[in-house]
């Protein structure tokens, strides 16, 4: 395989990964949306009453102390601390490349800024004879052009 296949080949999976990166951001965001809205009041009391229920019928004489209540506590909020922390630093990883991509577009219009202007030094300045072709379309009658003939 050549050189430019490989290079359509890594262009594509790029362009597939930041697409699929994009998308996966936009779902997350919408189940925490969704989760977050799914918590109201009334569910995290019934939520609580029921715990509390199954934390007085599984106590069978201390086996399942208030310790290892608050240590269970701590273990799963260490956890959900933890995915917190996944889903920021995969935002701070979009984001990143996100200003990667606009580096890179910002560096190509530079270059094709300067491609134009050296285009731009390179094409010959206007003569007189091509100024006043532009100032005046009309031709030349004939007096005017014999006398351009004779001065040139």
């Amino acid at each position: 395989m050549n050189f430019e296949a490989l290079q359509r080949r890594v262009r594509r999976a790029e362009a597939v990964l930041q697409i699929r990166s994009e998308e996966t951001t936009q779902h997350w965001q919408q189940l925490n949306t969704t989760w977050r809205s799914a918590w109201t009041p009334g569910r995290i009391i019934l939520v609580g009453l029921a715990g509390g229920f199954l934390a007085g019928k599984l106590e069978p004489g201390g086996a399942f102390s208030g310790a290892r209540w608050l240590q269970m506590i701590g273990s799963v909020s260490g956890l959900v601390a933890s995915a917190q922390a996944s889903v920021a630093s995969f935002a701070a990883a979009a984001a990143g490349m996100a200003a990667s991509h606009a580096a890179g577009a910002a560096d190509d219009a530079d270059e094709a800024a300067a491609a134009a202007e050296q285009a731009a030094d390179d094409t010959p300045a206007p003569t007189a004879r091509s100024a006043d072709a532009v100032a005046n379309p009309m031709p030349p009658r004939a007096a005017e052009a014999a006398t351009e003939l004779s001065e040139s």
